[in-house]
């Protein structure tokens, strides 16, 4: 029987109902684990480590480094790993994983649920179970699992506040889907470098979504001197107002000539930048900056947090933003 760490980190799943909302609860979670889930002694050997108990959206860099270093140091021990945590920042903290544990021979799962698992309408069993299941496959790589969906974790995206059907991931199919049978949609790979965890990541990222009437001179205020990248949420393919007081092309040239990556990313969740297509985009290439093509925000995010991080210079963090480092991005 194969052997899965279970980790806590907080969120939803570890909540109890308290008056008119609901708050972390990790006694009450420890208990119902143990008292109401006997079935998971049938899909594994589990033991429980409560690494810390936020709520979701208290996570930071700081406690991404934490969470791969207790994988880091249990890395031989277990066959897979699921992490419990909460929905709102889950797709952050997995996509961050992604990137910062390299050559992954064994599954990484996060889940969590909608409703707390001492609610009688709780989706927690239905995860959980789930979770554990996939930790025993042979996914190598870090991966969402919700409502009988595995995600890959920088390919996930959070699309729903209400539904269990909480996540997806716009740009390609789940990587594996569970009915009465499981279906793995990725082969593992056979050949693999040793296992490295190289979580470090930089907080001197801003990220910026172009709306309509956005006054520049809100961005002048910024003090590029303290940032690495701002990623640019633009329209569509990478669109943005050109014309008048709202134009942002001395911006981003501002930015180029202080030595501050500008990232592109679409507000649409379907399909790609293409800075080729349209005239802002061809603009802003002009202006240095860089696409990040069909990546989710939170991919982009936590992918040059981690890039800026490794001490590399800004045109190899440009380069390798722009290559597929871990699935986060479609091949040409």
């Amino acid at each position: 029987m194969k052997k899965i760490l279970l980790i806590q980190t907080g969120g939803t799943i570890a909540m109890s109902a308290k008056g008119d909302g609901v708050e972390l609860d990790p006694e009450a979670w420890s208990n119902l684990l143990y008292k109401e889930f006997p079935e998971l002694e049938e899909l594994a050997q589990i033991d429980t480590y409560p690494l810390f108990f936020e709520d979701s959206s208290d996570l930071n860099s700081s406690h991404w480094v934490n969470l791969a270093n207790c994988i880091d140091s249990n890395y031989e021990k277990y066959n897979g790993f699921v992490i419990l945590h909460g929905t709102d920042t889950m797709a952050y903290t997995a996509s961050a994983l992604s990137f910062a544990l390299q050559n992954l021979a064994k599954p990484v799962i996060f889940t969590g649920s909608q409703v707390p698992m001492s609610s009688i309408r709780s989706d927690a069993r239905r995860n959980l179970i789930n979770a554990i299941e996939m930790a025993t496959t042979p996914i190598q790589e870090v991966a969402i699992c919700f409502n009988d969906h595995v995600y890959r974790a920088n390919r996930a995206t959070k699309l729903s506040i209400g539904d269990f059907d909480a996540f997806g991931s716009p740009n390609i199919p789940p990587i594996a889907e569970i009915g009465l049978n499981i279906q793995l949609n990725v082969q593992p790979k056979k050949i693999l470098p040793p296992f490295e965890n190289r979580a470090k990541f930089s907080n001197k990222i801003f990220v910026c979504t172009v709306h309509p009437s956005l006054n520049t001179s809100y961005l002048d205020c910024l003090d590029l001197s303290k940032l690495d990248a701002i990623i640019v949420r633009a329209f569509g393919s990478g669109n943005f107002p050109m014309k008048g007081e709202f134009n942002l092309l001395p911006f981003f040239e501002k930015c180029r000539d202080q030595g501050v990556i500008v990232a592109m990313v679409s507000q649409a969740d379907f399909d790609a930048v293409d800075l080729s297509k349209y005239p802002a985009g061809r603009s802003a290439i002009k202006a240095g900056a860089v696409s990040g093509r069909d990546m989710t925000l939170e991919a982009a995010l936590t992918k040059l947090m981690y890039l800026t991080a490794q001490e590399t210079s800004k045109s190899e963090v440009e380069k390798l933003f722009q290559e597929n480092l871990a699935g986060e991005l479609t091949p040409h």
